[in-house]
């Protein structure tokens, strides 16, 4: 999913000038608050910020107003204009050099708490584009799609682990519009994938971080018309939802209460959770205990079961002594190469040959995560390349793939709750190239885990929208893992 404001598509006719239609640069819904800068520039002249209007849900701000906008949600499927005031209207059919630049941060991926009151440090979004398009009021043709697929093996009753996906996994195409919630389930049953369903609740929530009945009513009859099971309810903590201050610890706690309660409206059996703060874990395990959901705290690339910041999650939770605390394990931590997807990006991001080879040796090395980032980003400068032509994935190909050995999950078994089976590929001989699946699952059955095995096809980082049908990965994956479950189960006999 290209890091993109604008697409082909985006270029509108408007009364005062024209229009460019947004969308969000991230895979998750966002607060307006996030966004710190927009700028414009119209075949080669910049527009004046006082030029510049943001539409949202029938709703006008100034670009300067956008970071006060703390109670204001962009949902991933909006999409605002961002209007341009000229000298003359630009006419359906011309073109336009158009350049636009964003800046804005992410309000749960904190670098730094606040000091003395104040705000935080939170991961920025840029984004840079310059593109010549076509003032149209059409928008892009979604992915054709096939339904020329084998019904995969009925389940067995001796498989160990239930299958499912996450629908993060259609980030791209339910971003874009492709797919409503309803179509999207619809087309998760055509291709027999299921019956465990994960969301990340800021993704597909139109009323986050509320569950509102509308949804509810909508969700259950999906379900009821599919045969679903709900798995995990993915949940996010905004601490920096607001400019001026991080959020306070009692404001943590009802934000995250909020959720609790909307993932039991929807019948989920656990809640995956962003923070182990101990004292915010001590006053949200009565909430849990109440609502009867189980928490589980997230191992993802590069850490692994055994890193020192998941060790001091272990300490806290050995501290509490709760049988409701656990782990989801993700897969992007226990990878063996990169993934062919990332490859493909970067080298069509300008990386030659022998950068791609360089990339590869130092992400294999044992450095630290930071330092294998330095170290290649030194290269690149080394060879007058400069690092912000891949834009974030100098960075991801470091933070998103993890080379942990798949043994160490045997160390947590008992407190793993739920499986994220990332994958970023499946080759013409049924394997992702980059993870040892079969491995993984001889792990999984020898620990005893018994829950549900969620596919998260993570490819949408650095795929182009279109560029594959990420749900018919997800069940080629499943015929992956169902084919690796079956085998150790032989091999047992």
């Amino acid at each position: 999913m290209p890091n993109g404001l604008i697409a082909e598509d985006s270029l509108r006719p408007h009364p005062e000038g024209l229009a460019l239609k947004l969308t969000i640069p991230w895979y998750r819904s966002l607060w307006l608050s996030s966004v710190s800068t927009l700028r414009v520039t119209v075949d080669g002249t910049e527009i004046p910020a006082g030029d510049l209007a943001f539409e949202l849900a029938g709703r006008r701000y100034a670009v300067a107003e956008l970071p006060q906008q703390s109670e204001t949600l962009w949902f991933l499927q909006q999409h605002p204009l961002l209007v341009v005031r000229l000298d003359q209207p630009a006419a359906l059919g011309e073109a336009h050099a158009i350049e636009i630049f964003g800046e804005l941060r992410l309000p749960y991926m904190q670098i730094a708490p606040g000091e003395d009151g104040g705000p935080g440090l939170y991961v920025p979004n840029i984004v840079r584009q310059s593109l010549t398009l076509t003032v149209t009021e059409t928008d892009a043709a979604p992915l054709a799609t096939t339904s020329d697929v084998a019904p995969p093996p009925p389940a067995a009753a001796d498989d160990p682990f239930q299958l499912g996906l996450t629908l993060y996994s259609a980030s791209a195409e339910f971003r874009a519009g492709w797919y409503d919630f309803d179509g999207l389930l619809d087309r998760v049953a055509e291709l027999g994938i299921g019956p465990g369903i994960e969301i990340v609740a800021s993704q597909v929530l139109p009323t986050y971080p509320v569950v509102s009945d509308e949804f509810v009513v909508q969700w259950r009859a999906a379900f009821d018309r599919h045969g679903f099971d709900a798995s995990s309810f993915g949940a996010n903590l905004d601490m920096g939802r607001r400019r001026d201050r991080d959020m306070t610890p009692d404001e943590e706690f009802a934000f995250s209460e909020r959720l609790f309660q909307g993932a039991k409206k929807l019948g989920f059996p656990l809640v995956r959770i962003q923070s182990a703060k101990p004292e915010l874990l001590r006053r949200l395990l009565p909430v849990a205990e109440t609502l009867e959901l189980k928490l589980a705290y997230e191992i993802h690339a590069p850490m692994g079961p055994n890193s020192p910041e998941i060790m001091k999650v272990r300490d806290v939770y050995a501290d509490l002594d709760s049988p409701l605390l656990g782990f989801v394990a993700d897969f992007s931590s226990t990878m063996h190469a990169m993934s062919p997807t990332l490859l493909r990006a970067v080298r069509r991001a300008g990386l030659d040959d022998e950068a791609v080879e360089r990339l590869q040796q130092i992400w294999a090395t044992d450095a630290s995560m930071r330092e294998r980032q330095q170290e290649f980003i030194g290269y690149l400068q080394g060879r007058d390349f400069d690092p912000g032509r891949l834009g974030a994935f100098a960075h991801l190909a470091f933070n998103m793939h993890g080379h942990v050995d798949p043994r160490e999950w045997a160390d947590i078994m008992p407190q793993i709750l739920h499986v994220h089976a990332k994958f970023y590929d499946i080759d013409e001989d049924g394997q992702e190239p980059a993870i040892d699946y079969p491995e993984l699952v001889r792990v999984f059955v020898e620990g005893g885990y018994r829950g549900y095995w969620s596919s998260e096809w993570e490819g949408h980082a650095f795929a182009e929208l279109g560029e594959v049908d990420p749900l018919l990965l997800v069940r080629r994956q499943h015929d992956l893992i169902r084919r690796s479950m079956r085998a150790v189960a032989g091999a047992r006999v």
